[in-house]
């Protein structure tokens, strides 16, 4: 969720130079993996996420105690977003120094699956498990018939409202069933507290993809063609900014919904709501606590009867590289972690996100007290399944990184901080973007 990833010669030859040189770092794995009999398998796993880090140590640990006759030693780095991502499309296109498993966030998984993948299938391990899992998460990362990416969430968009504003202005979040309910809401809550119904994002996506989803459409068609100026994006660009013309809603502090601005802002009750998906929970619990008790979660609006109520966002797939010597293991164990009832379970447990196996939604286990239940309540599921059927999928392909870019860099900034003609400003991003 970065800037684009350009990667030219003179990149990608500064960058192997220093892979050679750093020969302590995690990519020197791959030449001292051969395994004596009876030792740990040697895993080396990249990521970008300290919690996603953390969450696969434990489940190494976990796997280990369930199987000791095929014990891995998990060697698990978090570098920077960008770095993760950089260092290892340049391992995977040099052909040496890539780890066994790595993260690859949804807006760059694109720049990995273009020309002779260099990953490995997953088909061996997903398909027996397709009757369990919502598989438009998992088409997020495949080309050509081929699985090369497991989720960690369905990341089902909903919106998040501060009760004890709405109870202020008189009202009912559950009379909002369509946007033009949730903008007179909005009215009504800035006539009676002064304060925004909403705060929209200027540097990132999620106020304005999710909708245009929603809306029956994406960035991209089916075939990967840019359908980014297409009239039902127009019309949800329109529609935000006419929002924040209205005052309804403001540009969110700081640009986006995951800058300390905004989190400082949200917590003294700055907004009525947002919608985020799912697995911004944990933002709650982490930087809000003093909206602890207040928040409730409901389905989303639509602009008409008949429009699905959710859509599936964000995402980050774990992938296992072809340069990995212990293929046959690295799947079983990303299975047992990612794609198993308990690793679905734990992903729930310790991350709040909201597990691709939808047989475990119903589980007692999701119920259990935890930090987020005892933040919104244990009917947190009750609006996931209401809209199970509902969560529309997005298109990912191989443009999505620069259509990704050009959203969060120029184009949402444009439309909704200077107010240019929502139009204009996508079908320019149509013509830079082909």
């Amino acid at each position: 969720m970065k800037r684009k990833l350009q990667v030219t010669s003179a990149v990608v030859l500064a960058s192997m130079l220093l892979l050679s040189a750093c020969t302590s770092s995690p990519s020197s794995t791959q030449s001292d993996s051969a395994t004596k009999p009876g030792e740990p398998v040697k895993l080396s796993f990249w990521t970008f996420n300290e919690l996603h880090q953390k969450f696969f140590e434990s489940m190494a640990e976990s796997w280990n105690k369930n199987h000791p006759d095929q014990s891995i030693k998990l060697e698990a780095t978090t570098f920077p977003y960008d770095d993760n991502h950089n260092k290892l499309l340049v391992a995977l296109q040099s052909g040496t120094g890539a780890p066994d498993m790595a993260d690859i966030e949804i807006s760059k998984i694109g720049n990995f699956l273009k020309g002779d993948v260099q990953l490995t299938p997953l088909n061996d391990i997903v398909e027996p498990e397709k009757a369990n899992l919502v598989m438009s998460r998992l088409d997020n990362y495949a080309k050509d018939g081929k699985y090369y990416g497991i989720d960690y969430h369905v990341g089902a968009q909903v919106i998040y409202y501060n009760k004890e504003i709405l109870d202020k202005a008189g009202v009912n979040a559950d009379n909002i069933k369509t946007w033009d309910d949730y903008e007179n809401a909005g009215k009504q809550v800035l006539a009676k507290t002064g304060k925004p119904m909403t705060t929209v994002e200027t540097q990132d996506q999620w106020s304005f993809w999710p909708l245009v989803v929603q809306h029956g459409s994406d960035f991209l068609d089916k075939s990967g063609n840019v359908t980014l100026g297409d009239q039902a994006n127009t019309d949800v660009l329109s529609y935000l900014q006419k929002l924040v013309k209205e005052k309804v809603a403001i540009v969110a502090p700081g640009g986006f919904h995951h800058a300390e601005e905004y989190y400082g802002f949200m917590n003294k009750g700055g907004a009525a709501s947002v919608w985020m998906p799912m697995w911004y929970m944990g933002r709650f619990t982490d930087y809000m606590p003093d909206l602890k008790g207040k928040i409730i979660i409901k389905p989303m609006p639509v602009f008409k009867q008949g429009e699905m109520r959710s859509s599936g966002m964000g995402g980050t797939g774990t992938v296992i590289t072809k340069q990995s010597k212990n293929q046959d293991i690295a799947k079983k164990f990303l299975s047992y972690a990612k794609l198993s009832k308990e690793g679905n379970i734990q992903i729930w447990s310790q991350l709040g996100f909201d597990p691709i196996r939808s047989d475990v939604w119903n589980d007692p286990a999701l119920k259990a007290d935890n930090k987020f239940t005892a933040y919104f309540g244990k009917n947190l599921w009750d609006v996931l399944i209401s809209v199970k059927g509902e969560i529309a999928p997005t298109n990912i392909k191989e443009k999505t990184p620069a259509v990704s870019d050009y959203l969060k860099t120029k184009a949402i900034f444009q439309a909704l901080n200077d107010l240019k003609d929502p139009k204009q400003v996508l079908d320019d991003a149509v013509k830079n973007i082909k």
